[in-house]
């Protein structure tokens, strides 16, 4: 199985891609996280991320998919000629999956990867008309649009873009895998117990 490149920025979004990354875990999905830096990334979310690698060390042939998570605060990412650089050589890419979500598909704009694809993001409208590398005539009103190679998402809808990058790949999980709980359960049904797959 090939491995999951995650790029990360300052203020990305943990959280948006979280069930994602725990998608991989479970499956046994090797993740490498890019920048374009080894400095330490702070999160939107409060954390600081160490990347594994930066762009200059990515090897094509190692990584079936590109996943960007959102930003709160994208000036700074989208100012990083190095992010715009690493991206730029995957809009003639057919086969590396790109997942981005939320906000990032700016990022994706800025590198040229919008202008052959249908997309959906959760970029105010204000923005896109600051920043017009947004081809708003590719623009899909939907929460989650899969257009070839290119999956994007609104950040609301972070459960369904985990479940449909992961099927993208080839892991076989279930569509409500992350479905929230909508029926009381009884005290037999969380009692649990550990299986052998977890003593090894």
């Amino acid at each position: 199985m090939k491995k999951a490149a995650i790029m990360i920025f300052p203020q990305f979004c943990m959280q948006e891609i979280s069930c994602l990354t725990e998608l991989f875990k479970w499956y046994n999905k090797e993740i490498t996280v890019f920048a374009s830096s080894l400095s330490p990334i702070n999160s939107e979310d409060g954390f600081t991320i160490l990347p594994h690698k930066v762009f200059s060390e990515f090897n094509r042939d190692d990584y079936d998919c590109i996943i960007l998570p959102g930003i709160w605060d994208f000036r700074e990412a989208l100012n990083d000629d190095k992010n715009i650089e690493f991206l730029k050589q995957f809009c003639d890419d057919k086969e590396i999956i790109i997942a981005s979500i939320s906000s990032s598909p700016i990022l994706l704009g800025k590198a040229g990867i919008l202008k052959n694809h249908k997309f959906c993001c959760g970029l105010f409208e204000e923005v896109m008309d600051e920043y017009p590398v947004v081809p708003r005539e590719n623009i899909v009103r939907k929460p989650l649009y899969e257009d070839g190679n290119l999956i994007t998402a609104i950040g609301f809808a972070f459960r369904e873009f985990a479940v449909a990058v992961a099927k993208k790949v080839g892991i076989d999980c279930s569509e409500n895998i992350f479905d929230p709980v909508t029926r009381e359960y009884s005290e037999e049904e969380l009692v649990f117990h550990i299986t052998e797959e977890f003593i090894d």
